[in-house]
């Protein structure tokens, strides 16, 4: 039988894939999409979603246990983690069905299997039917990753989770060791704690968070600190030896190891890209460390093959892999693309204060032999900040001192995931410093932050 032919075969259905083929059919191509589980990916069913799900719980719980500060009454406060978790996996399910509903109004067709590429150009697909074959002159690999797994610290469900068995939880956790502070570990950490979990979170690097600017991140863990959590940072887990209802930790720090008990482990050491199975090694595709090697565009260096989102490298973030996908199939429609800049994407991180940032670190300005300004806002300056409640953060700002361009900008506190697209679209549009002065931010909001800590850089600042 004749393989069905298509302009372009996208394998994977998270948010790069599924954007992909609807951008592809928008511009007219004949699109196929095939996915072996969920429309819509990890980033949605087992992700980014619903992760924000729950801490939208914990948020709300937080804010019940301050009523008083607020002049409310709120008595025997309490929560259903059962109930928590099924309104979560209610809104990745909803959002799973609307990722159907597009690919049909898209005209995209969908199979549902395991795909590999058995030459140029061919895609076979295991389906519960039986097996489909698929060609096309452009196919695009967007299949994702998956947690890290470290040897002697694999999950079990029970007792030692990856993130998935964290977002279904078997029980509550009563004393939790997070294994690594990159988003996924520390949101989870932030989540447990508030709901009453005694959280260490341990971090083999020098600081928590370490993607982000150190001063934020130091913001960040006294913040941490203050809400309960144990920090460790240069440590690294050795081992776990598990029990029936217990696991011990063996935690090096310093050069000694100690032990400590714990009943739940959260093991959010990163993550590996789905290379496996796809029958690459024989088309010549170059993978490093798990991940495509690809160009600016996204091209694998084989003829027509693309690989888009977390399976083509850092940074890891649904934003980026969704972007690429628009440039992947407007390149293959014949469209002229820009290639995307990752220090143009913002990192937005979940947890209690939130963190925020793009662009690049103090740190990195100066390496990169940038002659700079900084400033700073705090949020105890804005009138907006302390109505709500809130008057722990910091808003930073990196200039370039001779051209006014800005470098990065670095946030911690409330909704600041909300307020870094204001210095994105800025760094996109090559915004110098003058503009963003003269940009009239409306008031009482928390974004007048952005401009004070703009003004600070300049020696300007007016409520500091």
């Amino acid at each position: 039988m004749a393989a069905q032919g298509f302009d372009m075969i996208v394998i994977g259905a998270g948010p790069g894939g599924y954007v992909a083929a609807i951008r592809g059919a928008q511009l007219g191509l004949k699109v196929a999409i095939v996915e072996r589980e969920h429309m819509g990916g990890i980033c949605l069913n087992w992700g980014c979603i619903p992760t924000k799900a729950l801490l939208r719980s914990s948020e709300v719980f937080h804010l019940m246990e301050r009523a008083g500060e607020f002049g409310l009454k709120a008595e025997k406060i309490g929560y259903d983690l059962d109930a928590v978790v099924k309104r979560s996996r209610g809104v990745a399910k909803q959002l799973n069905a609307g990722i159907g509903h597009l690919m049909k109004k898209n005209k995209v067709t969908v199979f549902m299997g395991e795909a590999t590429l058995p030459a140029r150009g061919k895609v076979q697909v295991k389906t519960d039917k039986g097996s489909e074959d698929l060609s096309a002159r452009h196919i695009v690999l967007a299949t994702g990753a998956r947690a890290r797994e470290l040897p002697g610290l694999e999950a079990d469900g029970k007792r030692v989770w990856t993130y998935k068995h964290a977002l279904v939880p078997p029980h509550m956790p009563q004393k939790l060791l997070v294994i690594g502070s990159g988003a996924i570990g520390i949101e989870f950490a932030s989540f447990y704690n508030t709901l009453g979990a005694d959280t260490t979170v341990v971090e083999v690097m020098d600081r928590i968070l370490p993607v982000e600017d150190a001063e934020i991140s130091a913001f960040a863990r006294k913040a941490f600190q203050k809400q309960g959590m144990t920090i460790m940072e240069k440590a690294m887990v050795r081992q776990l030896d598990r029990g029936k209802d217990k696991v011990t930790a063996h935690i090096e720090t310093g050069g000694k190891v100690t032990k400590a008990e714990f009943d739940t482990v959260i093991s959010a050491v990163g993550i590996v890209g789905n290379v496996e199975g796809l029958g690459l090694e024989n088309l010549g595709v170059k993978v490093e460390r798990t991940h495509v090697v690809t160009d600016e565009f996204c091209r694998t260096g084989v003829d027509g093959l693309f690989a888009i989102g977390d399976i083509a490298g850092a940074p890891w973030l649904a934003h980026k892999a969704s972007h690429e996908g628009v440039m992947v199939a407007e390149l293959i429609a014949g469209r002229k693309v820009h290639p995307v800049r990752p220090e143009s994407i913002a990192g937005c991180t979940y947890c209690h204060p939130q963190v925020a940032s793009v662009g690049y670190s103090e740190a990195r300005a100066r390496e990169l032999g940038h002659d700079i300004k900084v400033g700073r806002f705090p949020f105890i300056g804005n009138g907006k900040a302390i109505a709500l409640g809130e008057p722990e953060g910091l808003v930073k700002t990196v200039f370039d001192a001779k051209t006014g361009a800005l470098l990065g900008a670095h946030m911690v506190g409330a909704e600041v995931t909300e307020m870094i697209q204001g210095y994105v679209i800025g760094r996109q549009l090559e915004t110098t410093e003058e503009d963003l002065m003269n940009t009239v931010f409306p008031h009482p909001t928390l974004s007048e932050m952005m401009h004070e800590s703009v003004l600070d850089a300049f020696g300007r600042v007016i409520h500091m």
